[in-house]
């Protein structure tokens, strides 16, 4: 899912700890894991509550580490409010509602994308053209994506789920890019703590609408308090101290992984249903997206 960035080289250059490895493990799973725990949910709770109670709870998990306490400046407000809406209140609300007509596993691979709309994204805010290997890597991407959607494809909801499930990927991109002059300034969490302290307050008219009409189940409620204080806050705590430890960049591996992790817990837990076609485009995204982050040799 969201991924919080760092100017930081991080203090171990060298090879991955044990630790390290079981932070990276973790979050591969716990973020892999989001879009069974949003198919849960939405057994009981539409996608509006599902998303409140997932940013209320995230919220309140990362105020809880005094470094997000850290004051901002006012000017930088603006920044947080924008990011707010593109990292946080609108993606969590598009991944509940496209997965009401796509499966988990599928809505997990789609967000596969996000490194290369963050590639994009990037180049043009840059105003500069990407080199040779980043064409590459970024055709080879959507050629990925055609054929993870091909099969969803049939002018019916899949269709709207699929397009669902990008456009929150896209805007998972934009926020990766506009955060990082803030995380450079202040540093992960109280640039996350204040983005969910927001998001609260944009998500919660969906969710008050909705609340009537939602009848909790024991599972549903475990869904959402595992999407908001795993999935979301506990989350960016082990996100930021894996970058902490061996740099944004590498830390920033973890992309790869998650559409994997969606993909077979879809499958074994919830017995969907994906077909060969999607699967192989996973493995093109995926491709494409360390071919686009390669570094261009030509600017040095």
């Amino acid at each position: 899912m969201a991924r919080v960035l760092s100017s930081s080289e991080g203090s171990n250059r060298g090879a991955f700890s044990p630790a390290d490895w079981a932070l990276f493990a973790g979050l591969s799973l716990v973020w892999g894991s989001s879009y069974l725990f949003i198919a849960l949910g939405l057994e009981a709770f539409t996608p509006g509550v599902i998303t409140w109670g997932r940013v209320v709870l995230g919220a309140a998990t990362v105020w809880l580490v005094p470094r997000a306490r850290r004051q901002v400046a006012r000017s930088d407000w603006p920044r947080l409010v924008v990011i707010s809406f593109t990292w946080t209140a609108i993606p969590f609300t598009l991944f509940p509602l496209a997965q009401q007509w796509i499966a988990s596993a599928l809505a997990g691979m789609l967000n596969g994308v996000t490194p290369l709309a963050a590639a994009v994204i990037s180049s043009a805010m840059l105003r500069r053209t990407p080199g040779r290997a980043q064409l590459v890597g970024l055709v080879v991407g959507l050629v990925g994506v055609a054929l993870i959607g091909l099969p969803s494809l049939d002018g019916g909801s899949a269709a709207l789920g699929v397009v669902l499930v990008l456009v929150a990927s896209a805007l998972y991109g934009l926020s990766s890019t506009l955060a990082v002059p803030l995380v450079q300034a202040y540093g992960s969490f109280p640039v996350m703590a204040r983005m969910l302290a927001l998001a609260t307050v944009w998500t919660a008219p969906l969710a008050l609408v909705d609340l009537a009409s939602n009848t909790a189940t024991p599972l549903a409620v475990g869904a959402v308090l595992a999407l908001g204080v795993v999935g979301t806050g506990l989350a960016y705590v082990m996100m930021a101290t894996l970058s902490g430890s061996v740099g944004s960049t590498r830390a920033s591996f973890i992309t790869y992984v998650i559409p994997a992790v969606a993909l077979v817990l879809g499958v074994a837990v919830l017995g969907e249903s994906v077909a060969a076609l999607s699967v192989a485009g996973a493995g093109l995204v995926v491709a494409g997206s360390l071919l686009a982050g390669r570094p261009d040799p030509a600017r040095g």
